[in-house]
């Protein structure tokens, strides 16, 4: 199979609507300069044109289900706080004291029922009005006319997914999603609750992070490992907007992999997870990933789950999208990963890798979690407890697991290439295709007035 494929069903031997390809989109073959991965000028106005008139995720909806439920996101130099207010309405504000701009919230999430100022006390609503000023007979009347409620800015919505914007006159979020909401919302995101979140610094500019996440042209390379039960040449799709999409089939050899035929352990893993007995399986490589796409619907259809709306490709497959700016998300039915790329608030030459994994847990059905995912023992399952999230500064080992930990090596090495007067921009390949999308959005963004 390669990377210009279709994808078939196989339990019905014809395309599946999900996996219809998107209409071409030719960008060309310009090569950019490399001074977009390490010019602070270009940093700074890339923070103005681009992240300050983006949609950005901020967090799971799994994280703001209940009035009082808060999470902090923190990008580049600004931190916001997004909350679920009394109403139940989805609420977004700079998380910043309009006295004397002390930040209001230090943890990452919880629940709350007002936001008070560690600095003096000021106290303000879920929906972001001030409802107490410390001594306010020491104030003159025309200072307290002054707007003294928290900053706003737009929170919305959609596929289990909480959004904010800096832009106040952004387009509706699903407007802006709907190239690809559909198939978002196929995955019931928003019944998953976080079991994992890490976050790491790594010594490489943002858009160095989406570029090694958006293709797998590198994993015969930097990740041999995953070549005996991955295959790493399939379907990209591209969207207006630098949307894109890319099927990642599991359970089957790449072409590069020596042995076609043979089932590795790699693949007896899988098959595991499908709860198909290694030892009862007869086929060969070429036929392990079909038996795992029929034993994941059978199992399904025995817990009453409605897979049915899923193509045979979902179930076996990870379908990774890339979300403008600085998202990507790793779908599955049972969960899935999200990858953010947040860059530093002053150093281009560096960005925050976060990284968290949403699983559905299905009450009475005793699953373990899929051995892809990496989680140990330890992790509660259930979604029951939010877990903390773990944090490793730059220079230390960020413990992702290896594939992860490969690029965290490989990355650094790459940025200090970049910044050699050598290199004179990338040269992208159609399996690149993805990254190349990704560029020409943020090229029309930074040349807009």
């Amino acid at each position: 199979m390669t990377y210009h494929q279709r994808l078939w069903d196989i339990h019905t031997g014809t395309p599946h609507p999900f996996n219809d390809r998107a209409p071409a989109i030719d960008h060309g073959a310009g090569r950019p300069s490399p001074d977009r991965y390490h010019s602070k000028a270009f940093a700074d106005a890339e923070w103005e044109k681009v992240f300050a008139r983006s949609w950005l995720l901020a967090c799971p909806l799994s994280d703001v289900r209940e009035p009082g439920d808060f999470a902090k996101f923190d990008i580049g130099p600004e931190s916001f706080i997004v909350v679920r207010a009394t109403d139940g309405s989805l609420k977004a504000h700079y998380n910043v004291c309009p006295h004397r701009g002390s930040q209001l919230i230090l943890a990452d999430t919880g629940s709350i029922g007002q936001f008070t100022c560690p600095f003096h006390s000021w106290q303000f609503a879920l929906d972001g009005q001030n409802i107490a000023v410390t001594d306010p007979e020491t104030f003159r009347p025309e200072v307290l006319c002054h707007d003294h409620n928290l900053t706003s800015l737009r929170c919305e919505e959609a596929a289990g997914l909480v959004f904010v914007s800096m832009d106040p006159g952004i387009q509706p979020l699903q407007q802006w999603l709907a190239p690809i909401l559909p198939q978002l919302e196929l995955y019931d995101i928003g019944r998953m609750n976080v079991v994992q979140h890490k976050r790491s610094d790594w010594g490489a500019n943002w858009k160095g992070g989406v570029d090694a996440f958006a293709e797998t042209y590198h994993l015969h390379a930097v990740h041999p490992q995953t070549q005996c039960l991955m295959d790493d040449r399939t379907q990209i799709d591209l969207w207006p907007g630098g949307f894109s999409r890319q099927f990642v089939p599991f359970a089957q050899p790449s072409p590069r992999f020596p042995d076609q035929q043979g089932v590795n352990a790699g693949i007896e893993i899988m098959l595991k997870d499908a709860g198909i007995d290694p030892a009862q399986f007869h086929g060969s490589a070429q036929e392990s990933r079909a038996a795992v796409q029929q034993a994941k619907r059978q199992r399904a259809a025995a817990l009453g789950l409605d897979w049915d709306k899923f193509s045979d490709t979902q179930l076996s497959d990870s379908t990774i999208y890339s979300l403008f700016p600085n998202v990507q998300i790793g779908c599955h039915p049972e969960a899935v990963f999200l990858h953010r790329f947040v860059p530093h608030a002053t150093d281009p030459n560096q960005f925050t890798y976060d990284t968290c994994i949403l699983y559905r847990h299905i009450e009475g059905a005793n699953l373990a979690a899929p051995a892809w995912m990496g989680l140990g023992a330890d992790v509660d399952m259930t979604g029951e407890t939010r877990p903390d999230i773990v944090r490793t500064a730059l220079g230390e080992p960020p413990e992702l697991g290896e594939v992860l930990d490969q690029d965290s090596e490989l990355l650094p090495i790459v940025q200090a290439g970049a910044r050699s007067r050598g290199f004179r921009g990338p040269l992208w390949s159609e399996q690149e295709a993805r990254l190349r999308h990704f560029h020409a959005e943020l090229d029309r963004m930074m040349a807009a007035d």
